[in-house]
């Protein structure tokens, strides 16, 4: 992969293509397959889902009413305004995204509800360097973000997660990780790192990471979702018929011109020699895994 500079100027530009899609049916049929439920979903400004889970952090744990929750990577606002619901007006839920579109996006959102979500903010910073003070958040929560910061400072994330939690605050973050070593095509292909494969640690990493930062343990589990969703699934929401689906469609996929291409976390607007890689089964090398730790 490309400098740490360069990655990150990838992932902005990705993601702030994604900022601009229009795809609701997608959206709700993506997020039904890593498990939010039809009542969740009803929960949530339907612009704030834009396709982009790969899990259900929120599902990890439980939220109490006047608690804090940072959501690190936050987008359009598609967990904070869920979790805008659990907390009532005196908790705090706070969105942490470094891309001023989809900051944009959030902020319209927001504005376009109300009182209703009076209890949410959202702010400008790297997750690795949150603008925010110590001691914080009863709850940080993540959704595929995580993995793509640059390997060199995935380390940091961790550290300000323990920054920022109050004592016995909770980590609850759905991510992409490997289940074994990424071969070169795949960790070197730019479509693939901000679709959030190439950048994907392993579980040991993120164990590492977790003692390194203060946390004496962590849980994290498959969920053994299918990751071809992204792939398999129309704009309008319909599963794809015949051959077309999987991996195998990763090229024609991302090559093609709807508006849910945008936000297909493996496409990407970048030059990219992806040939083998769309013959790749991905769900053989990386998986959707729920993260789970406490800070004593």
């Amino acid at each position: 992969m490309d400098s740490t500079e360069q990655i990150y100027a990838q992932v902005r530009e990705h993601y702030s293509s994604a900022s601009r899609t229009a795809a609701p049916k997608y959206g709700e049929s993506v997020a039904k397959s890593f498990g939010y439920s039809e009542d969740e979903l009803s929960n949530i400004p339907e612009d704030a889902n834009l396709g982009l889970s790969c899990g259900n952090p929120l599902a990890i744990t439980s939220l109490k009413e006047g608690e804090t929750v940072i959501d690190l990577g936050s987008g359009a606002g598609f967990d904070i305004f869920l979790a805008s619901t659990k907390i009532g007006s005196s908790g705090r839920a706070i969105g942490v995204d470094i891309n001023d579109e989809m900051l944009a996006r959030a902020e319209k959102i927001k504005a376009s509800r109300g009182n209703s979500v009076s209890n949410v903010t959202f702010i400008k910073g790297n997750i690795t360097s949150v603008p925010l003070p110590d001691v914080t958040a009863d709850l940080i929560i993540s959704n595929c973000v995580i993995n793509l910061v640059p390997y060199e400072e995935k380390n940091l994330v961790f550290k300000e997660m323990y920054r920022l939690l109050k004592p016995g605050g909770r980590v609850a973050v759905s991510d992409i990780l490997a289940k074994k070593p990424l071969p070169d095509q795949l960790r070197k292909d730019v479509a693939m790192y901000v679709g959030c494969i190439a950048g994907a640690a392993e579980v040991a990493d993120y164990q590492n990471w977790f003692r390194e930062a203060g946390f004496k343990d962590s849980v994290i589990t498959d969920t053994q979702a299918d990751l071809n969703v992204y792939l398999d699934t129309n704009e309008d929401g319909t599963k794809k018929s015949g051959d077309c689906c999987g991996p195998v469609a990763a090229v024609s996929a991302c090559d093609g011109g709807d508006e849910a291409k945008k936000a297909t976390p493996s496409c990407s607007s970048a030059t990219t020699d992806s040939g083998d890689v769309g013959r790749t089964d991905l769900n053989e090398f990386v998986g959707s895994y729920k993260i789970f730790a406490v800070k004593d």
